[in-house]
């Protein structure tokens, strides 16, 4: 089978084409830049899936169509530059499939289209995204659901990932892992929000095996998320113990941890910085609940091969032996077809 992957020379893609390639199809790749990771015998697209022309060269000859191309990033990126990559790609992407005569595809889309979950969220609550992300998220998935409504065997799995992490990934988690590599552990609050967390061979694994199973809805929506869930102390305490650091019994209280930030707030609003202390961000790990279940993916018969604390130590581990010596970046769109894509970074607060 003939499988393009656009956002895949992404964390996420660096895992699908190989496993791919080792099911034994052929692989294009459609991203603003060539992968940094061995792609094989992928055919490479350099291109961005708001242009039209650079979707139906990457198309040629594919049977089905894996979609990871998104603006993601939580800093730096405008609200229309979302809704132009989530949601408007999605609409020139469906006329590539159709102009090819290819009826099956899968969206990544996010649990981010449900806003705030202090309670437990599944498949079955109503949508209602807080953020620009999530809305042209949501505005995605809509885009293909009408694609499939237009009948003809036309078929698209959608898969909401929640915060996703993993050997080669430089985002939330690996963020943590260096603060609690590189500082002594203070942590804030009681630490009993729960975390909810993907890992990245874990989802890779479930949206293959969704993918491939017979008698699929022509449109068919999943959470993932790996269970049990772990509170934000687990998280910290799970990582302290693969660094070989013991933790603490006492902590900060919130209000102190936020007082104590208000210093790189002022930092990241006078020159735009995207530190890695703020109140923001303390708040994001130590108090806000996210709560998502996933019941319906282990109804359909899958079971995950990595426990979740397994994950983060196989993390760390990584972190050890060679995240610690990269320096940590991630590209944005640009906010327009063919203009330069952005290289952001995580400045240092010390």
């Amino acid at each position: 089978m003939n499988i393009l992957v656009t956002g895949g020379a992404g964390f996420i893609g660096s895992y699908f084409v190989p496993l791919l390639q080792r099911g034994g199809h052929h692989v294009s790749i459609l991203d603003l830049v060539r992968p940094d990771f061995d792609s094989g015998s992928a055919r490479i697209v350099v291109g961005d899936v708001r242009d039209a022309r650079a979707v139906e060269t990457a198309m040629a000859g594919c049977t089905r169509v894996l979609h990871l191309a998104a603006a993601h990033h939580d800093f730096g990126i405008s609200e229309k530059t979302y809704y132009d990559v989530n949601e408007r790609a999605s609409r020139i992407l469906c006329d590539a499939l159709d102009a090819a005569g290819v009826a099956d595809a899968c969206f990544y889309s996010s649990v981010a289209v449900f806003g705030d979950a202090p309670k437990p969220h599944d498949e079955g609550q109503t949508p209602a995204p807080t953020s620009p992300y999530g809305g042209s998220k949501l505005a995605g998935e809509r885009v293909f659901r009408e694609w499939t409504e237009r009948g003809g065997g036309r078929r698209c799995l959608v898969i909401r990932p929640t915060i996703t992490f993993g050997v080669n990934n430089f985002a939330n988690m690996y963020s943590l892992i260096r603060q609690l590599a590189n500082r002594p552990f203070v942590p804030v609050g009681d630490g009993s929000n729960v975390k909810s967390l993907s890992y990245v061979e874990n989802i890779v694994d479930a949206t293959m095996f969704l993918w491939d199973k017979p008698g699929r809805p022509a449109f068919d929506v999943y959470n993932y998320v790996e269970k049990p869930d772990l509170t934000s102390r687990q998280i910290c305490e799970t990582i302290l113990r693969a660094l070989g650091k013991k933790p603490v019994s006492w902590h900060v209280p919130l209000w102190a941890a936020c007082l104590a930030a208000l210093p790189f707030d002022l930092v990241i609003g006078l020159t735009g910085k995207n530190l890695p202390i703020s109140s923001a961000r303390i708040r994001k790990l130590f108090s806000t609940v996210t709560l998502f279940e996933a019941e319906k993916v282990r109804r359909a018969g899958f079971v995950p091969r990595v426990p979740l604390r397994e994950g983060i130590e196989k993390m760390v581990r990584w972190y050890q032996a060679e995240g610690c010596h990269k320096t940590p970046f991630w590209r944005t769109p640009p906010e327009r077809v063919g203009g330069p894509v952005g290289r952001a970074s995580m400045a240092s607060a010390e």
